[in-house]
């Protein structure tokens, strides 16, 4: 019986005729397949060129320039604090309209999978969040009880906003609202008819918020020259024999970066001092009375050769963290030295600034 079922059923399925693909369709797909591929590597390609050109750090410019092009649209003269002012703005914004946008925030390649522009962005924010605090805090203000100005109020916070938000709100659009009040500052203090806003240029102004500068200076020349491992002698509470600390730690420690963070350190350092020197030389405009006073347009100027010569272009497609008398390059080593060299004239212009 079973046997019988068998034969029957072997018997059909060799009358079903089966499917086969033709040689035409056998042709197709594999056509399609290969535009595919095709398509899939130029998208690539593409992508990486694009990287590429949102990889260039924006170039510098000029101060003056900027300022009188911002002067000619407004129909206003130059006034104490306007150069500074427009630095600012124009600082910001090439945040937010070099190639490529703002790319701290993507989600979407190219801008996803780059990091050292985006490193860079994070440098420059840091010092326009310093300065904006000082502009609030001081520039702004002739006393300590003296009142805040609206525009500042709504500037520093956005300028503080988280840099990484992709939406809601998006991290471009805080810095946006940042700019509209800062030029909104610039358009009143250019008003001789607005007594209300005012830009108070000051030995002490200046000097606070150089320390501010000198205090980010020497955090990044420590973790620059962290690239190379090296043994450091604890000196947080030297010099006061009363001094303590929450957590005791080791009188000799051991530091070094992360290899895959080395360029990260190196581009952030980039961007504060290309920002940094763009501020110098607009408080080299603004703050010219008090420099001469105190006899420290020498140092101001040194300062400022030190930063340029931290823009230097790289040659080498990889920032390279060689032992530092190797054969090979260290490129954070070399950015450490100029950062050195300009924190400590800060600190010597600073003691001028304090001097009677």
């Amino acid at each position: 019986m079973w046997e019988n079922i068998k034969q029957k059923f072997t018997s059909l399925t060799g009358r079903i005729p089966r499917p086969s693909l033709s040689s035409e369709d056998s042709g197709d797909s594999g056509s399609l397949g290969r535009i595919t591929l095709t398509t899939l590597g130029i998208l690539a390609i593409l992508i990486v060129i694009i990287g590429l050109y949102w990889s260039r750090e924006p170039s510098a410019f000029s101060v003056n320039q900027n300022l009188q092009s911002r002067l000619r649209l407004t129909n206003s003269e130059y006034v104490v604090g306007s150069t500074t002012t427009a630095t600012m703005i124009r600082t910001a914004e090439t945040l937010l309209e070099k190639p490529g946008g703002y790319l701290s925030n993507d989600v979407m390649p190219p801008g996803l999978y780059l990091d050292n522009i985006p490193n860079w962005e994070f440098g420059v924010l840091v010092q326009l969040r310093d300065l904006s605090r000082a502009f609030r805090e001081s520039y702004s203000r002739s006393q300590s009880q003296s009142t805040e100005d609206p525009d500042l109020i709504i500037a520093e916070p956005r300028l503080h906003f988280d840099n990484n938000s992709w939406l809601f709100p998006p991290s471009e659009g805080e810095y946006r609202e940042a700019i509209d009040s800062l030029e909104s500052y610039l358009g009143r203090i250019s008003d001789p008819q607005n007594v209300d806003a005012q830009f108070f240029a000051r030995a002490d102004n200046l000097s606070s918020w150089l320390l501010d500068v000198e205090s980010r200076l020497g955090s990044l020349s420590q973790r620059l020259s962290a690239s190379v491992r090296a043994q450091r002698v604890n000196t947080d509470t030297a010099g006061e024999l009363s001094a303590a600390q929450s957590t005791p730690v080791r009188q000799e420690v051991s530091v070094k970066t992360p290899w895959l963070q080395i360029d990260d350190v190196f581009y952030e350092a980039r961007g504060a001092t290309w920002a940094l020197m763009h501020f110098l030389k607009a408080v080299e405009v603004d703050f010219q009375g008090v420099l001469e006073d105190k006899n420290a347009q020498a140092s101001l100027s040194q300062i400022i050769r030190e930063l340029e010569a931290s823009q230097r272009t790289v040659f080498f497609p990889v920032i390279l963290n060689g032992s530092g008398f190797g054969i090979f390059a260290n490129h954070s080593l070399t950015m450490a030295n100029y950062i050195s060299r300009a924190n400590a004239a800060i600190i010597d212009l600073r003691s001028l600034l304090s001097q009677g």
